[in-house]
């Protein structure tokens, strides 16, 4: 039966209105209200557990990769766009001041000083070279309170020749030197007991004048690599002409080896020297030295995140050849170091001691008015315990501030000879040299030094220290004086000027010497004091070009007449004008 769509219509209509009747009819028994739900819902997520397998990807197309073919085609592409031709900036570079080889200064100035010096270099080949060093400086003397001769010559001429390899540079030394010096420093009152004229003929039958001369032969090799690190050997022989004598040989190897992946640096140290005076002070007695010692002193080093530890030991064996006795010693070789604020502020701290041989040489380079007739024996320094801290203010300005204790055993000083009269014929006994004591010492020092770079022309720098001293024997720290400054500052005023000052002070320090009669004893409290001093220099230089420079040294320029020994007045106001010229082969 065909139903059409007019009919289809009208059955749908139905359906719905039937359906819509049923829905909304009530059941019997139910009432209807309203259900409030108070209790929130909490949703929670449930354990998720890992698969535990790798799902095995059967799709052929994730296995599979097809094969993309492609051809590039170039052709050109018309531009309407024209660049500009780039025009480099210029830099202004500052020229590099040649850097010559070989230089000579000549200078001369007021009591009839006169400095010379010559240094040439030259390369034999790329790696070999040779140089030489002449150096000179003397005075013709003129201190108005000197009543004997007070010149001075001082000459020296040394000799080196070097290779610089890759893995290794050696250089070996050859040098000379002769030194003039007079004992000029008579005590006050002295030949007051003498009738005027006798006192003059005794003052000049005094000849002051003693020379020293000293033959040195060295040679120093580094090593880049390997077991050996470096070694150091020099021997000298040093005369007087009074008869002394001294020889030395000193050598120092140093080796690097490894101890579970610790690097620890061992030097070996072998010293001897021997020596002799021809007489004592009071009598003819000859005076003979000789001591040999050995010495290892193994180090490591430690780093550990802000803290650099250095940590050894030095053990040494020293023989007294002319009295057969000999000792074992140890002492501490330990420093430490920490960045408390970078570079800015570094703590460091330390405990360090060494066996240290004393000799004639290094005493005359010291005080050149000694008498030779004195016992040479070497100083157990037993420890230096220090701490301070160092670092910078600001990147240009540097400090350094160090507090020490140290104790020393046979500490040398110098003092003054005692004289009498007794008829001699040795220029040094009318109490105008010095002898070297020892004596047990404890020093308390502190030091503090600031640096500063205010630009490329201007440089300043001061220190200063101040010492205590706590003698066993000695009534005093003879010589040493308890407070020195220094301060210093360099400037260039325009690129041919340049100017530098320079003062120092040294404060007072105690000396004994007595005149010995056969009326009078002399007072074992009695001490002489000398005053402390300032000593203020400066120079001012003139750049010519770039080889040759004049300049004008101005040296004591107080004019102050302090002594700095006991009797010896030092010169006044000296000015000394003179040129240095560079120059290349």
């Amino acid at each position: 039966m065909k139903i059409n769509f007019q009919n289809k219509i009208t059955l749908l209509f139905l359906i719905t209105i039937s359906t819509c009747a049923f829905a909304q009819k009530k059941q019997e028994g139910v009432s209807t209200e309203v259900v409030n739900v108070v209790k929130p819902y909490t949703p929670s997520i449930s354990d998720a557990f890992k698969v535990k397998e790798t799902p095995v990807l059967d799709d052929e197309a994730n296995t599979k990769k097809g094969i993309i073919k492609y051809n590039i085609f170039s052709f050109p592409v018309a531009s309407t766009f024209t660049p500009s031709k780039g025009k480099a900036e210029g830099v202004e570079k500052e020229e590099q001041a040649h850097l010559f080889s070989n230089y000579a200064t000549l200078g001369y100035g007021n009591y009839g000083t006169f400095n010379a010096e010559l240094f040439v270099t030259h390369e034999l080949t790329s790696d070999q070279y040779v140089g030489g060093m002449f150096k000179h400086l003397s005075s013709q003397g003129g201190i108005k309170t000197a009543e004997l001769e007070d010149k001075f010559y001082d000459t020296s001429l040394d000799l080196t020749y070097g290779i610089k390899k890759k893995d290794l540079t050696w250089n070996i030394d050859l040098g000379y030197q002769n030194q003039i010096y007079n004992w000029y420093g008579l005590p006050a009152g002295f030949g007051n007991s003498l009738t005027p004229s006798d006192r003059v003929l005794l003052i000049n039958g005094i000849n002051p004048q003693h020379d020293y001369n000293t033959l040195y032969f060295g040679s120093r090799i580094n090593f880049n690599e390997g077991v050996f690190s470096e070694a150091s050997v020099k021997f000298n022989n040093f005369r007087d002409d009074f008869g002394s004598s001294e020889n030395r040989f000193y050598a120092k190897p140093t080796f690097n080896l490894l101890l579970n992946d610790k690097a620890i640096k061992t030097n070996v140290i072998v010293d001897y020297i021997s020596g002799n005076f021809k007489k004592s002070y009071w009598n003819n007695t000859p005076i003979k030295y000789g001591f040999t010692n050995f010495g290892i002193a193994p180090s490591f080093v430690m780093n550990e995140n802000d803290w650099t530890v250095n940590i050894g030991a030095g053990l040494f064996y020293s023989k007294d050849n002319e009295n057969s006795n000999s000792k074992f010693l140890i002492y501490p070789q330990i420093s430490a170091s920490l960045k408390v604020v970078g570079d800015l502020m570094i703590f460091y701290a330390g405990a360090e001691g060494t066996l240290e041989q004393n000799s004639y040489l290094d005493f005359v380079d010291k005080n050149p008015f000694l008498s030779p007739t004195f016992a040479i024996a070497p100083t157990d320094k037993q420890y230096d315990i220090y701490a301070g801290l160092k670092g910078k203010l600001i990147n240009n300005v540097s400090y350094n501030m160090r507090a020490s204790y140290v104790n020393e055993r046979n500490k040398a000083l110098f003092k003054s000879n005692d004289y009498a009269d007794i008829n001699t014929s040795e220029p040094y006994t009318f109490g105008n040299s010095f002898q070297v004591v020892y004596d047990d010492m404890k020093t308390v020092s502190f030091y503090g030094e600031l640096k500063a770079e205010f630009s490329d022309d201007v440089s300043f720098g001061i220190s200063g220290t101040f010492s205590s001293y706590t003698n066993d024997v000695q009534k005093e720290a003879w010589n040493l004086p308890s407070i020195q400054l220094n301060s210093n500052i360099h400037f260039n005023i325009t690129q041919k000027w340049y100017a530098g000052v320079n003062v120092f002070f040294v404060g007072e320090r105690k000396d004994q010497q007595f005149y010995l009669t056969s009326l009078t004893l002399p007072d074992p409290n009695f001490t002489n004091t000398l005053e402390s001093y300032f000593d203020l220099n400066a120079h001012v230089g003139f750049k010519y070009s770039d080889r040759l420079t004049a300049f004008v040294r101005a040296n004591n320029i107080t004019n102050n007449a302090y002594q700095k020994w006991l009797n010896y007045p030092v010169q006044g106001l000296q000015v000394v004008l003179g040129a240095n010229y560079k120059f290349d082969f």
